[in-house]
C-alpha cells in the first residue's frame, strides 16, 4: 500500500521554527510533484509550497520567504522548513504527492494524515 506518513508538527511560539516531514513509502516508482497543504477547521484546505520532480518551487504569497519546501527522492521524503512562525499559520498541514506506483500501476495524488502546527503569540 502506498501511503505518506508526516511528522514534526507540535507548538511553537511566535517567530519559532519548525520542520516537518512527509515520507512516502510503498511499491512507487517514481513521484512527480510534491506539496504542503493547510487547512483550519471550516476553510478550504491552502496551497502553501510545491516542489517538482526537478526541484522548481512554489510558494504562497503569505509563506514566501519564510517557509522553504524540499526533496529527497533517494527517500522518497519531503520536507518543509517554517521559519518566523506567525499565529495565522496554525493549521492542520498535509502533504500531498503524485505518485507512480507498481503493483498495480497506477498514478494519482496520495495525501499525509495531517500534523497540527500550532503558534502561540
Amino acid at each position: 500500500q502506498v501511503q505518506l506518513v508526516e511528522s514534526g508538527g507540535g507548538l511553537v511560539q511566535a517567530g519559532g521554527s519548525l520542520r516537518l516531514s512527509c515520507a512516502a513509502s510503498g511499491s512507487i516508482f517514481g513521484i512527480n510533484d510534491m506539496g504542503w497543504y493547510r487547512q483550519a477547521p471550516g476553510k478550504q484546505r491552502e496551497l502553501v509550497a510545491i516542489i517538482t520532480s526537478g526541484g522548481s518551487t512554489n510558494y504562497a504569497e503569505s509563506v514566501k520567504g519564510r517557509f522553504t519546501i524540499s526533496r529527497d527522492n533517494g527517500k522518497n521524503t519531503e520536507y518543509q522548513q517554517m521559519n518566523s512562525l506567525k499565529p495565522e499559520d496554525t493549521d492542520v498541514y498535509y502533504c500531498r504527492a503524485e505518485i507512480v506506483a507498481r503493483m498495480p500501476w497506477s498514478i494519482r495524488s496520495y495525501w499525509g494524515q495531517g500534523t497540527q502546527v500550532a503558534v502561540s503569540s
